[in-house]
């Protein structure tokens, strides 16, 4: 009687933790995806509106609310289609122990280093390039349709890239913890309102890619040289080579890091 006691024990707190894990997944997979975080939030704020409703005893309110939860599920699988498949793809993308690779500091001052180095010649001779750098979703399926290089990063290899009349200049590099994995990859644009006209399609990439996951961008403008980052949904256009270090390093940090801020920015800055 007392192991069956302890048996139902070990098995409800298994199915929490299972649901609790299934929740935490999906939920960082989200905030990684722009669209699908304004969608939650949108049914979040439908689920306030209609406990108050309820609450208030705001009948015309509630009886809208009701007929939007009962079909609003439809409603959003048809609408939001290609949003929730993005999701699921991600989902199946992601890597369950996170990053593949964690760096040390050298090795994340000496990525940045090479980044930099070749974006700001790149910037000044004015050629185009789109550098992708994976975090903890996996771009594994752009890698596999991309050419693969799994090359010791460098910037005169990334300024060979991108050179113009290589084959592989129009596409995207992908970089892997400190490794370039491909050149020539291909991401779908985004269709952000938001972004402004002129941009052309390296920024609508990057700005894509950073939308549907937690990759960073880094693109240099083949008409005028400036830089600009796409990050977690948002393009920064026109930075300095300053601002974009500056940018770089702070995201490239990992999270449990970041108590060490100042006294790891201090280290860089002496390094370079």
């Amino acid at each position: 009687m007392i192991v069956d006691n302890v048996l139902d024990i070990l098995k409800n707190i298994l199915d929490v933790l299972l649901v609790w894990f299934m929740f935490y997944y999906i939920l960082k997979n989200i905030k990684n995806n722009v669209k699908m975080s304004l969608l939650f939030k949108g049914v979040l704020v439908i689920i306030i509106l209609k406990l108050l409703s309820s609450w208030l005893g705001l009948n015309t309110l509630g009886l809208i609310l009701e007929y939007i939860i009962m079909y609003g599920p439809l409603a959003i699988i048809i609408i939001f289609q290609p949003e929730i498949r993005g999701v699921l793809e991600q989902l199946g993308r992601s890597q369950l122990l996170g990053r593949h690779k964690t760096l040390t500091v050298d090795e994340r001052e000496k990525l940045v280093y090479e980044i930099i180095s070749a974006v700001d010649y790149l910037r000044k001779s004015k050629i185009g390039a789109l550098i992708v750098i994976e975090r903890d979703v996996s771009l594994l399926d752009y890698i596999n349709r991309a050419k693969s290089l799994y090359a010791d990063l460098s910037s005169e290899l990334l300024i060979s890239i991108f050179f113009p009349n290589n084959p592989l200049h129009d596409g995207a590099v992908i970089i892997q913890g400190d490794r370039i994995s491909c050149a020539g990859a291909v991401f779908p644009t985004s269709n952000s309102i938001s972004v402004n006209k002129r941009l052309g399609t390296r920024h609508r990439a990057a700005l894509g890619v950073a939308e549907e996951t937690d990759a960073i961008g880094i693109v240099v403008s083949e008409e005028t040289g400036r830089i600009s980052i796409a990050v977690k949904g948002e393009l920064f256009y026109n930075l300095t080579i300053e601002d974009a270090r500056m940018m770089l390093i702070d995201e490239l940090r990992p999270k449990q890091d970041d108590f060490d801020d100042e006294e790891e920015e201090d280290d860089y800055e002496e390094i370079n």
